[in-house]
């Protein structure tokens, strides 16, 4: 009994330290995207399990290589700092998924299993090393273009330019606005990327200005929107990333963790998928 309970607090733990609610995200968006483009559901579900063992690699393997930045900024949330993972664990569950990934992802060709372990491999480089460069932004924007290039490559037919660099842009916006809460704590680890360079004021606008022009590619080339819908998407785009960023600015004068714009991000994210999805097909 006391066995299977270890075993139990295990799995809860590796769930904890796999960024679940991000992850979770993610992998819906794939799935949903999956059926958009024209996939059958149990092809659909296949793209989407494809996407989530990627997510799990990523995850686990983060926790493993911020292992000793988590516990010098006091995160107790993270299940490695807490005890109840060992590094060497997560790394284990880490490798395994990234061997999944593309075993999975070879149903569908191999071109869609390259994007699959280009997006794979570009999130990996982000944890180590490139989160502490200049360079931080690409594997964002290489990772985030490869999921929709992934799904329509899988069909199979040629993912549109449009659309590989809306999911850029979101991506590297996505990048910057996920950082600014955590500026300080980098900071005191070492941590010196491109948004630690800009600055909580210049990352702001760097996230702002790259997911509305996610927003407006989405906009002006995904087939089958309605006008109204298009103007709708750009009204929320912008008075969401603008009351972001005024919230941000106040949360900074108070000292509060600045969170408000990754809210916004969240929101622009939710109106580009929806746009893609109102569309039907992306193709």
């Amino acid at each position: 009994m006391a066995r299977n309970g270890s075993y139990g607090q295990t799995a809860r733990a590796l769930l904890r330290a796999t960024h679940p609610e991000p992850a979770a995200a993610v992998t819906a968006v794939a799935g949903l995207l999956a059926l958009a483009a024209g996939h059958d559901p149990l092809d659909a579900a296949l793209v989407a399990a494809t996407v989530a063992a990627s997510q799990l690699a990523v995850g686990w393997t983060n926790d493993a290589v911020d292992a000793g930045r988590d516990a010098a900024v006091g995160r107790p949330g993270k299940p490695i700092v807490a005890g109840d993972l060992s590094r060497r664990t997560v790394a284990v569950a880490a490798g395994i998924a990234a061997v999944v990934t593309p075993l999975l992802a070879l149903r569908f060709g191999w071109a869609a299993t390259g994007v699959a372990v280009l997006g794979l491999m570009s999130a990996l480089a982000y944890n180590w090393p490139l989160k502490r460069t200049a360079l931080s932004p690409l594997p964002y924007a290489v990772s985030f273009a490869a999921l929709p290039g992934f799904v329509v490559l899988a069909l199979p037919a040629t993912p549109p330019l449009w659309l590989l660099a809306a999911g850029g842009l979101l991506g590297a916006g996505a990048h910057f606005a996920n950082v600014l809460p955590d500026l300080a704590d980098d900071a005191a680890t070492g941590v010196c990327g491109l948004p630690h360079r800009l600055g909580g004021g210049g990352s702001a606008l760097a996230a702002a200005g790259l997911l509305l022009a996610a927003t407006v590619v989405l906009v002006a080339f995904a087939a089958g929107l309605p006008g109204w819908l298009r103007l709708v998407a750009l009204l929320v785009t912008a008075t969401a990333l603008v009351a972001g960023w005024y919230a941000g600015r106040v949360e900074v004068a108070t000292g509060r963790r600045p969170t408000a714009l990754f809210r916004a991000f969240i929101l622009v994210a939710l109106v580009d998928v929806g746009l893609l999805l109102a569309g039907g097909r992306v193709l």
